[in-house]
């Protein structure tokens, strides 16, 4: 094998420099992305059934819609809220089920069950993925368009510019109104001819028409003849003949002479505002395999070239790529600052500026081969991938210092140049126990592909890469890099390295002296270090706390909001002024954005809900989690009746996808609706006031009033009019009724008619209604009716076809383990009806699915780790004595956490599992320095761990410092790695000197030696 690597020598540097090349090509290529593309195995179907009853709604819609859902095969988990006229059911899946082939039987279902839901029944269906959250969202302004013409720009010049760039799934646009012609009919006029406003509506509907009637050759052309008496502007529609009655003489007027004709907005019930304006948002979602960062770019390019008109202000009140790019950057900076502290230490160890270079050039190499391997796996730059590699430096360069400290010491070993060994043989004495410490490396994340949920998705991402890294690593340290060192180290590094040898000899010395003692009596000092680690990891372990996903500052976050039921848009509108001038006198605030009877990601609102999107500045300033708080309490305190919800997007968005945002979720169950909704309003009370627990919420939400007309049955059938009849006129009254549609340019107007407005804003008007019947009487709609105000109607909600309350909550200043066990404690001193049963779910069910997934990838790599040892070794001594060090390490880790404030979450958890593979690479490098067969003394361990000592020290020094910058995650969108950072940092500062001092005494109380003989130990003086 020597003689084939040095013979093919410029073969294996030319590959080399190939990999590297198309690795920094493939770099180039790779889509850059906030997190790794998961396919979430929820569909969500919206259901529009106009006005109705939501009681009725359930009944009639929602209910059978569950029952055919529930069948569908694969389905774990149903939940539906209804309102009045619209439902939302989710449906969840397994996690790797076929979502494509899930979302059609969706459709399948729906649309066998279609035609026996009411007449006018709407449904959508749509995956839960990423891309129903806007990747980029732009805000239109105007201080001189209305909302009506900034509308219609966004319309037809903005989303048709912005649809057609690369990545782009899809333009949406919230806010300003939709044009139409509204005809306003003169009740009075229209009484002294004996019409009535169904009238003025057929009238418009007949002359509005075009009519292809035949096909006609004449003088060698092909005619198609029509009859056009299509309407196209107010002119029109006013010369448009309405003939009073249906006899001969009846008189006919003009539509000009019973109404007023304009142009007005449509009616809507939302109201979008930009920075205290009202505004057009364009939200732009992105294909889940976009570049986020390019298509920012892209945007931004077009719409500089829009040439939109003078006065339309356009600004981004939400960039993802901001915080792609941030968190993109803070990995770059701990890479390149790891890589320069790691280049320290091996300079501090072998003052060789040649090591250094060597490492130098070997980490680029093995990044840019990574990046090949991810780009031929269709993966992306993410938050996963890139921390993988982060996390990967340090073992990369632990690969390359293994092997040049070992061939580095052979040269120390030199007398001479006639006696220079040669260091390709010096590197294949390496080759088992560097192949052994990359697998021990590599086995941990194998049981990760066995388990699913987010946790999976987003970790393995993040063990593709470093599998990668590490295979590409091994190579190179194996191969190429004793090519490199062969031709160009030379006795004199080796004379730096004695020279730097002085400093690690007070060490050494100490350290054997230390093993001598250790290891006479190694049953008491292991047992003594055994308990005061385990005292201290139990002692941790009853004081960390524990959360889901890691907490970082994405610049920005989401502020759900919830004004009194059934209040007006006005004066809902009139509060979230109050609203905006809180946000606006935040000095960390960069813009906002606000949406009301509308959401940001969609989903069930009704016109007294909706949600603000508040962008942070950049730069120095206050934690988000500070301003968010801020902003929650003076809306609490200063603007009263108004229910709040903060979040940041990225948490909001992952809760959204999985099943419930909110960190805290109190089901109730039961048959009795009264008893639910007092169980539901008393946990509300009692979790309201465990300190911590903030923006409660009791899952009674209440849709609005609603004004109820009977019908008086006897007085409407002495009148001559049937309910049916009433209905249609109240409703043409009330909302008018759109009697067609004309064209104008590319879009189609509708045309209404209405009654003007001060007959149909109060609801003490509708009862001077005049109802026509078919003989021409006509009478008051309060003589054939009773009207009164019906109280609001609860949203209904049921879970798996049974009634079901959630209370939800958040949580501040209180980590999610503690609060839910408060929330525990407090709800069972509540002591609920027998009939209501309990449930936990939102991000602390996905928490506990989570922990329990990562605690077997834990054990598994345990175990893994004892099958490869036992492979390289065949002693169960070694087996048994390596996973007891590896198993104490771990306490160290909990201790980490504890002191440093940092949670234990999924991203800690992964941590834990990774140091069980590190720890596992350090014992076998000393394992590999002990005799292959033989009795385990005392004299061969000290010898051991002094000749190791060097190599071990430098390899976990340089990982901890490689990691360090990840661990401090001081840029922004930098913390998701943080807690594993910090996982790994504790258990290498505590597990390397157990790997030094405890593994030895485990080995000498397993190993078989021959107790009755003396130990040739030679204590030194």
């Amino acid at each position: 094998m020597r003689e084939l690597v040095q013979r093919h020598g410029r073969s294996i540097s030319l590959a080399v420099f190939l990999v590297t090349l198309a690795g920094l090509a493939a770099a180039l290529r790779l889509p850059v992305t906030l997190f790794p593309h998961i396919d979430y195995p929820r569909v969500v179907v919206s259901i529009d059934a106009g006005e109705r009853d939501a009681t009725q709604m359930a009944a009639d819609i929602t209910r059978p819609a569950e029952i055919a859902l529930r069948a569908i095969p694969g389905v774990t988990q149903i939940r539906s809220t209804t309102s009045r006229g619209s439902a939302e059911v989710a449906l969840s899946f397994d996690w790797g089920d076929d979502m494509v082939a899930a979302t059609l039987a969706t459709q399948g279902a729906l649309a066998t069950i279609l035609p026996d839901l009411p007449s006018g029944t709407r449904f959508s269906v749509r995956r839960s993925d990423p891309t129903i959250f806007p990747v980029l969202g732009i805000s239109l302004t105007s201080r001189t368009l209305d909302g009506v013409a900034l509308a219609q720009l966004a319309q037809l010049r903005v989303r048709p510019l912005l649809s057609t760039v690369p990545g782009v799934a899809g333009v949406d646009v919230l806010g300003g109104a939709t044009p139409e012609m509204e005809v306003e009919v003169n009740p009075a006029r229209l009484q002294a001819l004996g019409l009535t406003i169904a009238d003025v509506a057929t009238a418009l509907g007949s002359a509005n028409s075009v009519a292809a009637v035949g096909r006609i050759e004449d003088r060698h052309r092909l005619y198609l003849a029509l009859v056009d008496d299509r309407l196209t502007t107010e002119a029109d529609i006013a010369d448009v003949p309405v003939k009073s009655g249906t006899a001969a003489g009846a008189g006919v007027a003009t539509l000009g002479q019973l109404a007023t004709i304009r142009r007005a907005p449509a009616p809507a019930w939302t109201r979008v505002t930009s920075n205290g304006t009202n505004a057009v948002l364009v939200n732009i979602r992105q294909t889940p395999t976009a570049d986020a960062v390019d298509l920012a770019k892209q945007v931004n390019d077009r719409l500089k070239g829009a040439n939109l008109p003078a006065g339309v202000d356009v600004s981004f009140f939400y960039d993802q790529s901001e915080l792609v790019t941030g968190a993109a950057h803070a990995v770059r900076d701990a890479i390149l600052l790891g890589a320069l502290l790691a280049g320290v230490v091996l300079f501090l160890f072998l003052r060789s500026w040649r090591l250094m270079v060597i490492t130098a050039i070997l980490l680029p190499a093995v990044l840019a081969a990574t990046c090949l391997a991810l780009y031929a796996l269709h993966m992306s730059f993410n938050m996963m991938t890139l921390g993988g590699m982060a996390a990967a430096v340090g073992l990369i360069v632990d690969d390359a210092v293994v092997m040049l400290e070992h061939l580095m010491r052979r040269l120390q070993e030199a007398e001479g140049d006639a006696d220079r060994p040669s260091l390709l043989a010096a590197a294949r004495e390496m080759a088992r126990p560097l192949l052994g410490s990359t697998l021990a490396t590599i086995v941990v994340f194998l049981p990760l592909a066995f388990i699913s949920g987010v946790t999976g998705g987003f970790f393995k991402a993040l063990a593709v890469t470093m599998v990668a890294a590490l295979g590409v690593s091994l190579l190179y340290a194996r191969y190429v890099l004793p090519l490199v060192a062969h031709r160009w180290l030379t006795l004199r590094d080796a004379e730096a390295a004695d020279r730097a040898e002085r400093m690690t000899d007070a060490i050494a010395t100490r350290y054997e002296r230390l093993g001598v003692r250790a290891l006479a009596r190694p049953g008491l000092f292991a047992g003594l270090v055994a308990a005061v680690l385990v005292a201290l990891g139990a002692l941790a372990w009853t004081h960390i706390e524990s959360g889901f996903m890691p907490a970082m500052d994405e610049g920005g976050f989401i502020l759900d909001y919830k004004a009194k039921s059934g209040a007006a848009l006005s004066d809902t509108d009139r509060l979230l002024r109050q609203v905006e001038a809180i946000i606006r006198r935040t000095p960390e605030v960069s813009s906002y954005s606000r949406r009301t009877g509308v959401q940001l990601g969609g989903g069930l609102s009704e016109a007294d809900e909706g949600d603000f999107f508040i962008r942070l500045k950049g730069g120095s300033r206050r934690p988000i989690d500070e301003v968010m708080a801020e902003i929650r309490s003076k809306i609490e305190g200063q603007v009263p009746g108004l229910e709040i919800e903060t979040a940041q997007l990225m948490e909001d968005l992952i809760g959204d996808l999985t099943a419930v945002p909110q960190p805290i979720e109190v089901k109730l169950f039961g048959d009795d609706d009264a008893q639910l909704v007092r169980s539901a309003g008393r946990v509300a009370d009692a979790i309201g006031k465990i300190e911590g627990v903030v923006e409660v919420v009791n899952g009674l939400r209440v849709a609005g009033d609603a004004i109820d007309v009977r019908v008086d049955r006897a007085a409407a059938a002495i009148a001559g009019v049937d309910p049916d009849a009433i209905a249609r006129q109240v409703e043409a009254a009330v909302g008018g009724t759109v009697a067609t549609q004309i064209l104008s340019g590319e879009q189609v107007i509708d045309v209404r008619v209405r009654l003007p407005q001060e007959l149909r804003s109060r609801a003490d008007a509708l009862g001077k209604l005049l109802i026509r019947a078919p003989d021409g009487r006509t009478v008051t709609l309060q003589s054939v009716a009773k009207i009164s105000i019906a109280a609001g109607q609860r949203q209904i909600t049921r879970e798996d076809l049974a009634p079901m309350i959630p209370v939800t909550a958040r949580l501040e200043g209180k980590d999610l383990g503690t609060g839910m066990a408060d929330v525990k404690r407090t709800i069972d001193g509540l002591h609920l009806p027998v009939g209501v049963r309990v449930d936990y779910g939102g991000l602390y069910a996905q928490q506990r699915r989570s922990f329990a997934d990562l605690t077997t990838v834990f054990v598994a790599a345990l175990l893994l780790s004892a099958l490869l040892l036992t492979l390289l070794f065949e002693r169960w001594a070694y087996t048994a004595a390596v996973i007891g060090t590896v198993l104490l390490s771990t306490t160290a880790v909990f201790l980490g956490l504890w002191l440093t404030g940092t949670e234990l979450d999924i991203s800690a958890l992964m941590g834990l599992t990774m140091v069980v593979g590190m720890i596992t690479e350090l014992a076998i490098f000393f394992l590999a320095e002990l005799p292959v067969a033989g009795a385990i003394t005392a004299s061969g361990l000290v010898e051991a761990g002094r000749a190791r000592l060097r190599p071990i020290l430098m390899s976990a020094l340089i990982a901890v410092l490689t990691l360090l910058p990840l661990a401090l995650g001081i840029s922004r969108g930098a913390g998701l790695q943080a807690p594993l950072a910090t996982a790994i940092i504790a258990g290498l500062v505590i597990g390397a000197p157990l790997v030094l001092c405890f593994l030895p005494m485990l080995l000498l109380l397993f190993g078989r030696r021959d107790r009755s003989a003396p130990d040739p130990i030679a204590r030194p003086a």
